[in-house]
């Protein structure tokens, strides 16, 4: 049982409290999350970030052709809207998440679509894969951001690519982390270092973490991931191109014509 939010802001948040925080948060927020931005994300899209990119515009997974038959592991999947985009393309997908709340919402939008995908409880650092059985992973805004050791999510991924594996992902992009989680004119002013890599935490009334997100730079993502066994191809930064696009939290039409919101680091396994 959590306590009510006490306090909010920056500080340290260690390995093991921060996956707890994250099962619990995203349990109790599976619902309501799915509420406010289903129509977004829909139940068999890959879409990549707020912006709206879906994979069908970027192809950042190869040629659609290329993933049939293909084992494909969606981490961090949420719903696993991702997940059922690859099976539709006749993919042998799976979605792995460390909240049974979002996964059950995934059960629900597979009873509602008729498309089911099986999907794995599990830690995204502690992936239960053999090795080298996948020929892509990805990861829209899932696990990543809310890890202390992304190195770890990195290295599992690396163990359960087959070698030449793709691998893509999408997080915040680390600049915002610099401006206030605004949509509107006040987040276009800076007001932290970026080079602060202090993660936003939330702790209840007893000091217990209730949520956490953390911050690497451009250049912590591009070393963690030439450590893991990466090579980066490409780092896309969708701009905010429809005009019909909803704001989500912090972005929005006016941050996204100074901004880039999402970074979207596609790799392949090198070694």
């Amino acid at each position: 049982m959590t306590g009510s939010l006490s306090s909010a802001g920056y500080g340290p948040a260690g390995a093991d409290e921060s996956a707890r925080a994250s099962r619990t948060h995203w349990d109790g927020a599976s619902h309501s999350y799915l509420e406010e931005h289903g129509a977004t994300l829909g139940t068999d899209d890959l879409v990549w970030g707020p912006e709206g990119l879906t994979e069908d515009e970027a192809h950042l997974l190869g040629a659609p052709a290329d993933l049939v038959g293909q084992i494909v592991v969606e981490v961090g999947c949420g719903a696993a809207q991702g997940a059922r985009w690859a099976a539709a393309r006749g993919a042998l997908a799976v979605g792995v998440d460390l909240s049974a709340g979002m996964l059950a919402r995934s059960r629900a939008l597979d009873a509602a679509s008729g498309s089911a995908v099986p999907v794995l409880q599990a830690d995204a650092g502690a992936l239960p894969l053999a090795d080298g059985c996948a020929a892509v992973a990805f990861s829209a805004y899932g696990a990543l951001p809310f890890t202390a050791d992304a190195g770890g999510v990195l290295t599992e991924v690396h163990r359960v690519l087959r070698p030449g594996g793709r691998w893509t992902f999408s997080v915040s992009h680390p600049v915002r982390w610099a401006f206030p989680d605004d949509p509107g004119p006040q987040g276009l002013v800076a007001e932290r270092s970026y080079f602060d890599r202090a993660p936003y935490v939330e702790r209840d009334e007893r000091g217990a973490l209730l949520y956490a997100e953390h911050h690497r730079t451009l250049g912590d993502w591009v070393r963690l991931l030439r450590s893991a066994g990466f090579r980066l191809l490409d780092l896309v930064e969708p701009e905010w191109e429809k005009p019909d696009q909803p704001t989500w939290g912090g972005w929005s039409a006016l941050r996204g014509a100074h901004l880039p919101g999402t970074a979207i680091f596609v790799c392949e396994r090198s070694r």
